[in-house]
């Protein structure tokens, strides 16, 4: 193809003539490429004439010249030019097998997002030079996330070339990062994040994949690091709050708490930054607060549904219980309709149940204790009803009504406990025998009551047959005793 100027040169095309009539030396050249590249935008045509008189007569077979022009018409963006298309195929006629062109070329087509051509150019320049290091590392880096098996095996195969290239491993490391494969990250990050490579960037990252392999000393080590050379970067007090969070220092997450949210500026906080403040704020038991960071968590990200369920703990945890429960509730209705269980409906009645047994006697009114007694056997006698064949809901039913019943003079409790023995008998597994013990103590305490003392000893006994060590059964016993019975 020859694309031909419509505007005369004058003096400056009679200077690169003059430039060109021999071999041109290298600084000469470089010069003139710099005033291709001025040209390109503002004056196409003279830019290409230019070019063009820089690749004549000896120059032919420049293909450092003519690489330098392609670099500067991809630099303006004329990717799709037919200038570059020539200036390649010039390159290719003084030098097709020199690799250089074949990465240039993979990097046009990767630049206009054709990854598998760039693939196939990278792996041409390997083809023509083995040693072309740059190749595997472009190859690898364009296929980190499309196919990260071939990333990894083409890194390998540059590390069977060059056993202590560390872009390798820093290539390496990247792949594995963005894979979320962080315990190969872990290791292709250590051998190279000491060396001069190793860029700010790569040594949060190294940070964060500790942080996700549960390695929570090392990671803080790391972001320690990274703070002593920029205190004031985000990710690394990031990463240094996390990890406190999770090695319960929680002083010491308080102190970098309060300069994450508070002194840091043009932080964008995320959803997690707020879900482990909650946390932190939980752990102090500062539950208003933890609830505020667990709200905001929330707010960020409505699909985060269990933070309504963090939002309910933290209430109760204050000894707010018709909040925790409003929350709980809250949580349970945002579910989606495939993950609404009757787990929930049971860690409701618990809820109740706690409300119900609650010492607390400012928060909790005595009338309040028995609404959520009756609440806590009204959802507790749903889940008899819809898993009759365990025994926890009668189990827990049973607590219930023991708690509205404190004297057992009504023995509300009685058939609940007499259904979890009938259940667990028929397992004839010793792991419920402290189960089965409990229910008979009741049931013991019961007939004592009546008074029915020929079954209260069946009770007793029982126990004693279950475990002859229990000291209530071997008391009661001797108390009947005593009395005559």
């Amino acid at each position: 193809m020859k694309i031909k100027s419509r505007i005369v040169l004058g003096c400056v095309g009679l200077l690169f003539a003059g430039m060109v009539s021999a071999q041109t030396p290298e600084s000469e050249w470089k010069a003139g490429v710099a005033q291709v590249k001025e040209l390109i935008k503002s004056n196409p045509e003279q830019a290409w004439d230019m070019a063009e008189d820089l690749m004549k007569g000896k120059n032919k077979k420049n293909v450092d010249l003519m690489l330098a022009l392609a670099q500067a018409y991809i630099d303006a963006k004329q990717l799709d030019s037919e200038q570059l298309a020539e200036i390649i195929e010039k390159a290719k006629k003084a030098d097709k097998k020199d690799p250089r062109i074949s990465l240039m070329e993979g990097d046009i087509a990767l630049a206009k997002k054709d990854v598998g051509t760039a693939c196939q150019l990278y792996e041409q320049a390997i083809y023509f030079d083995p040693n072309c290091y740059e190749a595997y590392l472009k190859y690898a880096r364009a296929y980190k996330s499309a196919s990260p098996t071939m990333a990894i095996d083409k890194l390998m195969q540059l590390k069977q070339v060059a056993p202590d290239n560390k872009e390798a491993d820093k290539a390496l490391a990247e792949v594995y990062y963005a894979n979320n494969r962080f315990d190969d990250a872990v290791k292709a990050y250590a051998s190279f994040i000491h060396t001069d490579i190793a860029t700010e960037s790569d040594i949060l990252s190294y940070a964060f994949a500790l942080f996700m392999n549960h390695d929570f000393e090392a990671s803080l080590e790391i972001a320690h690091k990274g703070l002593q050379q920029n205190p004031e970067h985000t990710g690394f007090n990031r990463l240094a709050l996390y990890n406190y969070i999770d090695l319960k220092r929680y002083d010491e997450a308080l102190a970098i708490a309060d300069k994450f949210f508070n002194q840091l500026k043009d932080v964008k906080y995320s959803g997690l930054d707020y879900r482990y403040y909650g946390a932190l704020l939980s752990a102090k038991e500062d539950y208003m607060g933890a609830i505020a960071q667990y709200e905001k968590a929330y707010e960020l990200d409505t699909t985060a549904v269990e933070l309504l369920k963090q939002v309910s703990d933290a209430y109760i945890g204050n000894h707010d219980y018709q909040k925790g429960i409003e929350a709980y509730e809250r949580y349970v209705n945002a579910l989606p309709a495939d993950q609404k269980t009757l787990e929930n409906t049971f860690q409701l009645a618990s809820l109740y149940y706690d409300e119900g047994t609650s010492t607390d006697t400012v928060k909790v009114t005595p009338e309040m204790r028995q609404n959520a007694l009756q609440m806590a056997d009204t959802l507790f006698a749903e889940v008899c009803e819809k898993a009759p064949d365990s025994y926890t809901g009668y189990y827990y039913r049973g607590h219930t009504r023991s708690a509205m019943d404190p004297e057992t003079t009504q023995g509300l409790a009685k058939p609940c406990y007499e259904k979890v023995v009938e259940l667990l008998l028929a397992k004839n597994d010793p792991r419920y025998n402290r189960i089965i013990i409990t229910c008979y103590k009741y049931l013991g305490y019961y007939y004592m009551l009546q008074p029915d003392y020929e079954m209260s000893k069946e009770y007793w006994n029982k126990i004693l047959a279950l475990d002859p060590n229990d000291e209530l059964a071997k008391t009661a016993l001797k108390g009947i005793e005593a009395e005559g019975h």
